[in-house]
């Protein structure tokens, strides 16, 4: 048996870890500009991904107002503040860095990722957090057969697959739809993002005959360019399903993603 838990490499940032962003970004509320700024810079307040901290001189129609409350972030002591931006208020959605923090923070700003209504990357989207600089995906077909099975049914099983390879995340297995048993999955309305892959089409659920098991596969049919091979097809989650791969069982399955800090 594999071991699927030593099959991807570790995230190696460490926390408090400050670079600069060479790219402009920009956040809005309410259609106005909140910031707009080309001297961003990446903080990794946990090992999975980076905020941005934005210089307060870039804010441009973001006012803020001290809250009078700090607490300790990731990388440091951080002095809370409210975001007025035209009319919109977003209450506790700035972290200012205070003492104690990394040097190169000073005079920059923490936004709380979902009090913007958009984030841009040059005139790009970006969806759940900053994409990290030290993070790959790679999207690679592949000759490895692969067999889904849960609670004793087969619910895939394909001659080949397009292998998904995430820093700091299991080897994802995509399949084509006609290798799945769809009579056995029942649709569910559950939608998630990610700043790497873009956002789901379509989840997938299984009840056996001992239980259900929610929301275990998932499809990107129009993922970003940087992922456009895994279009149309769907994978299963390994923390979920008994997977072999060129006849092998996966063993043992990873952590559920719901249960880190993070995807």
């Amino acid at each position: 048996m594999a071991s699927e838990s030593v099959l991807h490499p570790s995230l190696i940032v460490p926390i408090g870890h400050v670079e600069p962003v060479p790219r402009r970004i920009r956040g809005m509320i309410g259609g106005r500009v909140a910031f707009d700024t080309r001297r961003a810079l990446y903080v990794w307040e946990w090992q999975a991904y980076p905020q941005f901290s934005i210089p307060i001189e870039d804010l441009v129609e973001g006012v803020l107002h001290d809250d009078k409350h700090t607490e300790q972030l990731g990388a440091g002591p951080a002095h809370r503040h409210t975001l007025h931006v035209g009319p919109e208020v977003r209450a506790g959605a700035a972290w200012i860095w205070g003492e104690g923090a990394p040097r190169a923070l000073r005079d920059t700003v923490r936004f709380e990722w979902e009090a913007l209504d958009s984030w841009f990357e040059e005139d790009e989207p970006v969806f759940v957090h900053p994409r990290s600089p030290y993070s790959r995906v790679d999207a690679l077909r592949s000759s490895s057969s692969v067999r889904v099975e849960l609670d004793g049914v087969v619910l895939a099983e394909a001659a080949d697959c397009v292998k998904l390879f995430e820093t700091g995340l299991p080897t994802r297995y995509y399949l084509d739809r006609t290798n799945i048993d769809w009579t056995r999955l029942r649709h569910s309305d559950t939608v998630t993002r990610c700043p790497y892959k873009g956002t789901t089409s379509s989840y997938w659920s299984f009840d056996s005959d001992t239980a259900s098991h929610e929301d275990i596969a998932w499809t990107y049919d129009f993922p970003t360019i940087h992922a456009n091979r895994i279009a149309g097809l769907t994978a299963f989650y390994n923390e979920h399903v008994d997977l072999y791969v060129d006849g092998t069982l996966l063993l043992p399955r990873p952590v559920d993603p719901a249960q880190m800090a993070s995807d």
